[in-house]
């Protein structure tokens, strides 16, 4: 059995799914991380929180590093646009 792209796809977008979450959820309970976040994205994923890392393949690193907002509320919401626009693609890609 083989898998199709969108198999593959969705194992991987549940796993950046769940970090985006861990990510959130940092910058929700610190103010220092959400700072980090809000003016470097691609510092504080990489200083991770906590103890840990995030656990993000580069492509996904890149993508939450290019963002760029004022309030955690628009980073969640660019966040959202930016999982809804790679579905979209990927969906396209795979004919459904």
């Amino acid at each position: 059995m083989t898998n199709k792209p969108t198999d593959v796809y969705n194992s991987s977008r549940t796993d950046a799914l769940k970090e985006y979450s861990r990510i959130l959820t940092a910058a929700v309970i610190s103010s220092q991380f959400r700072q980090l976040l809000l003016t470097n994205p691609a510092k504080a994923i990489a200083a991770g929180f906590g103890g840990e890392a995030f656990c993000l393949e580069n492509e996904e690193k890149n993508r939450v590093a290019s963002i760029r907002a004022n309030t955690l509320a628009d980073f969640a919401l660019e966040l959202n646009r930016m999982q809804a626009h790679r579905s979209a693609s990927i969906h396209a890609l795979a004919g459904d």
